[in-house]
């Protein structure tokens, strides 16, 4: 097993999950051949002065807490005043963290920062105690909660190709700004690391 299949299977993961990963590591090929559109999911104002991109992880708790003690604030000062637009960009460094993105984007880019913002609220729960199986069941009690169906989250949390499509996604994100912790911001093409308000708003009132 390679690094890829490995951090898309995880430790412990659901068999569930694992055969449809499984079956599409051992044809990489077709899978790629037929792999689904993967986007980034951004607010604010799309002729905004200052794009700022985040790249974070659900999984970790830095990133929580900057969704806890920055955001509310970036997004009062500077996204809903059309200053700011901010991508989101997910980083995988582990199975759960990618599973968590699947149950996100399973709602599509309408239910996507609502489930954005019970991942990383509710996310010492979910998490739990670090198991495989307990972890998807809990990400199933999220998605149930933001008003999806549990068809519709059997279907996400089994697509082995956009499992796939997503982590060849955020290695290719990672490789344009050099990311190698989260959370990591990117503000108009420049690279910093984790910042509080306070830096985040220097570095945007700059950029303006």
């Amino acid at each position: 097993m390679d690094r890829r299949t490995a951090l898309i299977l995880g430790t412990g993961a659901v068999a569930a999950m694992a055969t449809p990963m499984s079956a599409l590591a051992n044809e990489e090929a077709a899978a790629e051949a037929a792999a689904p559109e993967i986007i980034d999911y951004a607010i604010g104002a799309e002729d905004a002065p200052v794009t700022v991109i985040e790249y974070a992880s659900f999984t970790c708790p830095h990133c929580r807490a900057f969704h806890e003690e920055v955001m509310p604030k970036l997004k009062a000062d500077y996204i809903e005043t059309g200053k700011v637009r901010m991508i989101y960009r997910e980083v995988y460094f582990d199975g759960p963290g990618l599973w968590a993105a699947m149950v996100a984007r399973c709602g599509g880019e309408a239910r996507y920062f609502a489930i954005t913002d019970m991942l990383y609220e509710k996310q010492r729960e979910w998490i739990g105690d670090g198991s495989g199986n307990a972890i998807v069941q809990n990400l199933r009690k999220i998605g149930l909660a933001a008003g999806l169906t549990a068809e519709e989250l059997d279907q996400c949390l089994s697509d082995g190709a956009t499992a796939q499509a997503l982590y060849d996604h955020d290695q290719a994100n990672r490789k344009e700004y050099a990311i190698e912790g989260t959370p990591s911001l990117v503000v108009n093409g420049t690279l910093h690391g984790n910042l509080t308000y306070k830096g985040l708003k220097e570095a945007i009132d700059e950029a303006l």
